[in-house]
């Protein structure tokens, strides 16, 4: 068995979300998780990441919009894969997201595999990492 999964940062300030993330994505991923812009920090602070699960809509004085925003001007992370999730399903939040820099764009609640589906293409197409 491959020991070297990929390293996702969960960045979800919903309890619950959380808890369903985490034992979904444990098999694939190395997990990191946060839920605020400063706990987001601190982790990116603390560890590489491979990719980022971004929710759209956190509470506290930054969102997930920012926060990619923020990424993407960082020459670091400008190419880290970020997958948005979000509660939002207009086509401007849509399209928020994608000016602020997420790859790919997905509304809670997600099934689970169709999660797990895009956040390996992100990983894929941005860092050519794949998981068996």
């Amino acid at each position: 068995m491959d020991n070297k999964k990929p390293r996702l940062l969960v960045v979800e300030d919903d309890l619950e979300n959380q808890k369903f993330l985490r034992i979904f994505l444990k098999r694939n991923f190395e997990l990191g998780v946060c839920d605020s812009a400063e706990s987001f920090y601190e982790r990116l602070n603390e560890n590489e990441y491979d990719i980022i699960l971004m929710d759209i809509s956190l509470r506290g004085a930054k969102d997930g919009l920012q926060l990619t925003k923020e990424l993407r001007s960082q020459e670091k992370y400008k190419n880290i894969p970020i997958v948005g999730l979000s509660a939002h399903a207009f086509q401007r939040d849509r399209d928020n997201a994608y000016q602020a820099g997420i790859d790919i764009f997905i509304t809670k609640p997600a099934q689970g595999s169709f999660l797990l589906e895009n956040l390996l293409t992100a990983l894929k197409q941005k860092s050519g990492i794949t998981v068996d």
